[in-house]
C-alpha cells in the first residue's frame, strides 16, 4: 500500500512529465476515430485523454465524459460498450480518459479529489471538458459523465464536484460521493466496499455540499444501477446513492415511479415519473458486479438522443430523513445481452507475464496484464485481429493450481479451473483486420504465469 507522500511524488513527477510532451492535435480531431490529446490543460496525474468525434456530428452537440473501470483504459470503454455507435447515431460527442497510475483506478479517495478544484484526477478531467468545449460548439446544457465501477464512483465526485458544469450523470455499480474517502493515502476503502458505511441522507448530501461550499445553484441529474448480490462494491451502496442525491435534489427517498424495464430488474424514479426524472435507479436481482448495462438506457437517461432534459430551479431545500428503500426486484435474472460492468479491485502489485501467441493470417492473438494482490488478482486479456479480421474468438488459458475464476466480464466463460475458454459475447466478435478488444476475469488464488492462446471463428 503506497504512503500519501508517495502518491504526492507520483503525481508531481507525472505532472512535470506531461508538460514535456509534444501537442498532438492542433485542431479538432478526425471524424470517427479514436484520436488521442495532449496538452488539454492542467492535469496533475497524468491522465491520458481520447477523444471520438462522429462522422456527422449534431450542430450544438452534447458531450459525454466516459469513466473507466479500474484496470480499464478509455480505449477499452470506447471498443467494450455502446456509447460510440450511439454517438454516431446522435451525433455527440465522447471524452475517454485513462488512468496512468500503476492500479488504473480513479482517484477518489483523497482529499484533493473530494474538494472542488483541489487536485487530483477530477481537475484533469475537468480540463478535457474544457478543450473540448473550447474547439467545437458543445450545448453547455448536455455536458453529461457516465462511468463503470470506480467509473462510477467518479461520476459521483464530478458531479458532487463541478453541477455547475455536468446536467447529468450514470453510475453502474459505484459508491456515493466521499464513501470512499481514506486519511492514509490508500486508494481502497474496505468498509464503503464491504458496505459498512451508511449514513442519513442530510449527512450524504452535506458532504456533496461541502465540497463546493456557497453553491446553491441546480444539482445535476443521475441513474444509478447496481446488482443486488454484488460483493466487490456492496449493494448498499445502492440506496446509499439514492439517500445522497435524493437530498441534493430536495426529495423525498419514496418512489415516484416504479416499473421494470429488463426481467431481472427494478427502476424506481425520485421527483418525476418520466425519463429524464432528478433521481433514477435500477437495481439487478440476482447479479453481482457484472450487470447487463445498457448504454442506450444512459443514453436516454443524459438525453443525449436528442430529447430534452428538464430544467431545474436553482437551490434546493434538503429533506428530512426518510428511511423508505428503493424498490428490490423480484423476478429472475435473465442472461445479459448488453456489455457488464467490469470490477473495481482493491489496488495490488501489477505484473503482466509475458506470454501472447502471435496471430495467423485470418487469426489472433491475446495478450494478458494481471494485477494481484494477497489470494486474488485481476486478468485484462486483449485479443487483436489478425490479417482477415474475425467473425469470432475463443481464448484459452491454464490457471495455476488453487486458482479459479470468479467473476468475467466482456466474454463468457467454460469452466472456472483449470484450463478455462473464454468465447466472445454478442458486440465484441466482429474484429476488422488489426483491431483489437479486452475482456477481463476476476479469480481467487494466484494468477501468475498465465498464457493465453486466440483462436478465430
Amino acid at each position: 500500500m503506497r504512503s500519501k507522500s508517495t502518491l504526492l511524488t507520483a503525481a508531481l513527477a507525472s505532472a512535470v512529465a506531461a508538460l514535456g510532451t509534444a501537442a498532438l492535435l492542433a485542431a479538432p480531431a478526425q471524424a470517427a476515430t479514436l484520436t488521442q490529446v495532449t496538452n488539454f490543460g492542467s492535469n496533475p496525474t497524468n491522465l491520458q485523454m481520447h477523444l471520438y468525434v462522429p462522422d456527422r456530428v449534431a450542430a450544438r452537440p452534447a458531450l459525454l465524459l466516459a469513466l473507466h473501470y479500474c484496470t480499464g483504459s478509455g480505449p477499452a470503454l470506447h471498443t467494450g460498450t455502446g456509447f460510440s455507435s450511439l454517438a454516431d447515431r446522435y451525433g455527440y460527442i465522447v471524452i475517454y480518459p485513462s488512468v496512468t497510475r500503476s492500479s488504473r483506478c480513479w482517484d477518489v479517495s483523497s482529499a484533493q479529489a473530494l474538494r472542488r478544484d483541489g487536485g487530483s484526477d477530477p481537475v484533469g478531467l475537468k480540463s478535457m471538458v474544457d478543450h473540448v468545449r473550447q474547439r467545437y460548439p458543445v450545448d453547455p446544457n448536455r455536458i453529461q459523465v457516465a462511468g463503470l465501477s470506480s467509473g462510477a464512483m467518479m461520476t459521483n465526485v464530478m458531479l458532487g464536484l463541478y453541477p455547475d458544469v455536468f446536467e447529468a450523470g450514470v453510475s453502474s455499480s459505484g459508491v456515493p460521493f466521499g464513501c470512499f474517502a481514506t486519511t492514509n493515502g490508500s486508494e481502497w476503502n474496505s468498509d464503503c466496499s464491504g458496505g459498512r458505511i451508511t449514513r442519513t441522507p442530510q449527512a450524504w448530501g452535506d458532504l456533496v455540499r461541502n465540497a463546493y461550499p456557497g453553491y446553491s445553484g441546480r444539482r445535476p441529474r443521475i441513474q444509478v444501477w447496481h446488482g443486488s448480490t454484488d460483493t466487490t462494491l456492496s449493494y448498499v451502496n445502492f440506496g446509499e446513492q439514492v439517500k445522497q442525491w435524493t437530498n441534493l435534489h430536495g426529495l423525498s427517498q419514496t418512489p415516484t415511479y416504479t416499473d421494470h424495464p429488463q426481467s431481472s430488474a427494478t427502476r424506481t424514479r425520485y421527483g418525476g415519473t418520466g425519463g429524464t426524472a432528478p433521481v433514477e435507479a435500477i437495481s439487478f436481482q440476482g447479479y453481482g458486479h457484472s450487470i447487463p448495462f445498457d448504454a442506450a438506457q444512459a443514453v436516454r437517461f443524459l438525453a443525449l438522443d436528442g430529447a430534452t432534459a428538464p430544467t431545474t430551479p436553482p437551490g434546493t431545500t434538503p429533506p428530512g430523513n426518510p428511511t423508505t428503500p428503493p424498490g428490490n426486484p423480484t423476478t429472475p435474472p435473465a442472461t445479459p445481452t448488453t456489455p457488464p460492468v467490469d470490477p473495481t479491485t482493491p489496488p495490488g502489485t501489477p505484473t503482466t507475464p509475458p506470454g501472447s501467441t502471435p496471430p495467423a493470417a485470418g487469426g489472433c492473438s491475446a495478450a494478458v496484464s494481471v494485477q494481484s494482490w494477497t489470494g486474488g488478482f485481476v486478468a485484462t486479456v486483449r485479443v487483436t485481429a489478425g490479417s482477415a479480421g474475425t467473425e469470432g474468438w475463443t481464448v484459452s488459458l491454464t490457471l495455476p493450481a488453487g486458482a479459479s475464476v470468479t467473476n468475467t466480464w466482456n466474454a463468457a466463460a467454460s469452466g472456472t479451473t483449470g484450463t478455462v475458454r473464454f468465447g466472445n459475447v454478442g458486440y465484441n466478435g466482429r474484429l476488422g483486420p488489426g483491431q483489437s478488444t479486452e475482456f477481463g476475469f476476476q479469480g481467487s488464488g494466484s494468477g501468475s504465469g498465465i498464457t493465453p492462446t486466440c483462436g478465430a471463428g
